[in-house]
């Protein structure tokens, strides 16, 4: 398998713990998102949707991380990262979509260039934007993770498909351009504590990949 990822991208970071979780060896392929990379004809061609990660696996491409932890989760069954039960796996469903739909996608590059660009918004504006969603986001995700089917992490006690997707919308919500307290959320807190005491997500982490350059 190849992975095309950038290793400051929030969704390639998904990916990276959800392979690593599978204990899934990759081919790194670096898509540098500052250099535009992304919209390159020849990478247009694999991925017409022009964004990262993609997982390239013989002949097949898949985009979209929700897609990538689904076919992993067929071609490599175990160890799960979808509970057994319906209602566990639609659960677990629920808290990643929210994270990758409702969350994530108001606070990348792609959006705040725009708001940027044709609305006129400066580092402070953007700063609150981020912030802003963020916030109402992570309200819900504590909320839902007061539930009982909450274990160690965010269904039971080993990491699966929603820990994938919050530990990275953490991290970014603890970058000095957004600078928000997790405290605040002591459910979101405590999860993420026990997902960064694995190798599998410390292995993950932006900076712990090859095309990463510090202070880029």
């Amino acid at each position: 398998m190849r992975l095309y990822s950038f290793h400051g991208s929030s969704a390639s970071f998904r990916a990276r713990i959800a392979l690593a979780l599978k204990g899934i060896e990759v081919e790194y392929v670096a898509v540098n998102l500052r250099a535009k990379e992304q919209r390159a004809a020849e990478y247009l061609r694999l991925n017409p949707q022009g964004k990262v990660p993609l997982l390239v696996d013989g002949e097949v491409a898949i985009a979209q991380t929700v897609a990538i932890v689904e076919y992993l989760e067929e071609v490599v069954p175990e160890p799960r990262l979808l509970p057994r039960d319906v209602a566990g796996r639609a659960r677990v469903r629920s808290l990643s979509l929210h994270l990758a739909c409702e969350v994530q996608p108001l606070n990348n590059s792609a959006v705040e260039g725009y708001l940027a660009k044709a609305m006129g918004a400066g580092e402070e504006q953007l700063v609150a934007w981020r912030r802003h969603w963020i916030t109402r986001g992570f309200d819900a995700v504590d909320e839902m993770l007061r539930g009982k089917e909450t274990g160690r992490f965010c269904h039971g006690d080993e990491p699966g498909m929603a820990d994938c997707f919050l530990v990275p919308q953490v991290f970014k919500a603890l970058q000095p351009t957004v600078g928000l307290d997790v405290g605040r959320w002591p459910c979101i807190e405590r999860v993420h504590r026990a997902c960064m005491e694995r190798p599998e997500f410390v292995a993950a982490l932006p900076e712990r990949q090859p095309d990463y350059i510090a202070g880029a």
